[in-house]
C-alpha cells in the first residue's frame, strides 16, 4: 500500500509552499469536550450549535487567548444535515442548530479577529455518521471556501485506506484551486496499518508533507493521563532520526491531538506536562475545553507566553527525547522513569523539559548534562531560565539538577555563556 500511496502523491506534484501554517496552528476545537452532542433542548449550553462557537469566540477574544496566539475556532463533527441539498448537492449546516449558516458564523468569528475551522471526512460519512466528501471533493472544497472558512480538518472514517493515496492529494488540489487560503489538516497517517503508521519507512510521510499542513499520527486523545501518556510515549519511541520528526517543519506539522488542559481528567502536574511537551513537539496548540468554566491554574498554563514562544519558534525544529533513566541503572522504582527532552531554537538556545513519569513518591532529582545537547559537549557553561516560574536561575557548568514531582515536568531555556 505504501508504494501505491507514494506513487499517487508523486504524480500529483503538489508542494504546500503556500505561506500557511508557518508555525504550528493554535486555537480551540469542540471535539473532545463536546463530542457529537446535538440535543440542544436538553443541553442548550453544550450542544454542537452556532451558539457554542460564538460563545467560545467571545471568550477567546475577551479573556486573553487571542492575544496569546490562539486564533482558530474549529467546528468538529456533527454540524451538518444527513443529506445534501437536493438541488445543488452541496453540504448544508443543520438549520436548527446553525440557523444563520456557516458563512454567517465565519463572519462573526472574523469580526472578533479570529479564524473559523470546519470538519469533514474523506469518506462517504464522517465518524459521527454525517455527510462525508467522497465523490464530491471539488464541490465541497468550493462550498467551504465560499463560506470563508480558514482551516479544514479531514477525517478518514468510511473510506478504504487504499484510496487515501488518491483522495487526500485530490482534495489538496481542490482546496488550492479555490484560491482561498485554507489550512488543510489530514488524518491519513492515523489510519495507516500497523500502529497508525508508526512502522512506516518514511516515504509516505515525506510525500504527505507536500499536501497537508498538519496531520494526526496517533489515536484520538482522551481526557485522562493514560491517553495523554500514550501520545508522549509514541514520541519517546519515535525520537531523533525518526521519519515523523524529520518531515516536521514550517508549513507541515505532526499533530499529537488536542490539549486537555482545563478539562476534568488531568491533575495540575499532568496539565503542566502536556503543555510543556507539546511545545517540545512543535505541536499545534488546539484546546478542547469549556472556556466558560476553566480554573485559574489551567488558564495560567494555557496563557504561558514563554512556553508558547517555544512552540511557535520560527525554525520549527521538532524536539525529541535525549535521555531516559529506563535501562540506565539509575534505580527508578515502581514502574516510573525520568526523562530529558530538548528542542533546538532559532537563536541557538535549547528548550529543555525534565519529566518524571512516576505515579507515587516524592520529587526526583533529574540531571541535565550539557553533553546531552547536540553541539555542546561536556563541561560547558550555560545559563538557565525556568519557564513555569519565569525565573532566571543563573549560570551552570556542565550540568544542572532540578527536582521533578511525580507526573510532572520542569521546563527551561538553556543557552551557552
Amino acid at each position: 500500500m505504501k508504494l501505491v500511496i507514494a506513487a499517487a502523491i508523486l504524480s500529483s506534484a503538489i508542494a504546500l509552499d503556500d505561506g500557511l501554517a508557518r508555525t504550528p496552528p493554535m486555537g480551540w476545537m469542540s471535539w473532545e469536550r463536546f463530542l457529537c452532542n446535538v440535543d440542544c433542548e436538553t443541553y442548550p449550553d453544550s450542544c454542537i450549535s452556532e451558539d457554542l462557537y460564538k460563545r467560545t469566540a467571545d471568550l477567546m477574544a475577551s479573556e486573553g487567548y487571542l492575544d496569546a496566539g490562539y486564533d482558530h475556532v474549529n467546528i468538529d463533527d456533527c454540524w451538518s444535515t444527513f443529506e445534501r441539498d437536493p438541488v445543488t448537492n452541496e453540504q448544508v449546516a443543520d438549520p436548527d442548530r446553525f440557523p444563520s449558516g456557516i458563512k454567517s458564523l465565519a463572519g462573526y468569528v472574523h469580526d472578533k479577529g479570529l479564524k473559523l475551522g470546519l470538519y469533514s471526512d474523506i469518506g462517504t460519512k464522517t465518524c459521527g455518521g454525517y455527510l462525508g466528501m467522497q465523490d464530491n471533493l471539488e464541490l465541497d472544497a468550493n462550498t467551504f471556501a465560499s463560506w470563508d472558512i480558514d482551516m479544514l480538518k479531514v477525517d478518514g472514517c468510511y473510506q478504504d485506506t487504499d484510496m487515501m493515496g488518491q483522495t487526500y492529494p485530490e482534495l489538496s488540489r481542490a482546496l488550492n484551486a479555490t484560491g482561498r487560503p485554507i489550512i488543510y489538516s489530514c488524518s491519513w497517517p492515523a489510519y495507516l496499518d500497523p500502529d497508525y503508521g508508526e512502522a512506516n519507512d518514511g516515504e509516505v510521510l515525506k510525500e504527505l508533507a507536500e499536501i497537508c499542513h498538519l496531520w494526526r499520527n496517533w489515536d484520538d486523545i482522551r481526557d485522562d493521563w493514560g491517553s495523554v501518556s500514550s501520545v508522549i510515549d509514541f514520541w519517546k519511541r519515535n525520537s531523533t532520526d525518526d521519519p515523523f520528526i524529520q518531515v516536521a517543519g514550517p508549513g507541515h506539522w505532526n499533530d499529537p491531538d488536542q490539549l486537555m488542559i482545563g478539562d476534568n481528567g488531568l491533575s495540575h502536574s499532568e496539565e503542566r506536562s502536556q503543555f510543556a511537551l507539546w511545545a517540545i513537539f512543535a505541536a499545534p496548540l488546539i484546546m478542547s475545553n469549556d472556556l466558560a468554566h476553566i480554573s485559574k491554574e489551567s488558564k495560567e498554563i494555557l496563557l504561558n507566553k514563554e512556553i508558547i514562544a517555544v512552540d511557535q519558534d520560527p525554525v520549527g525544529h521538532q524536539g525529541s527525547l535525549v535521555w531516559s533513566s529506563e535501562g540506565s541503572g539509575d534505580g527508578d522504582t515502581y514502574g516510573g522513569e525520568t526523562r530529558v527532552w530538548s528542542r533546538l531554537l532559532n537563536d541557538g538556545s535549547y528548550a529543555v523539559v525534565l519529566q518524571s513519569t512516576h505515579s507515587m513518591g516524592t520529587a526526583t532529582k533529574v540531571k541535565l548534562e550539557s553533553s546531552m545537547l547536540e553541539g555542546w559537549g561536556e563541561g560547558v557553561k550555560f545559563t538557565a531560565k525556568d519557564l513555569y516560574a519565569h525565573e532566571d536561575l543563573g549560570e551552570f557548568e556542565g550540568e544542572m539538577v532540578a527536582e521533578v514531582w511525580p507526573s510532572d515536568v520542569e521546563m527551561f531555556i538553556v543557552d551557552l555563556v
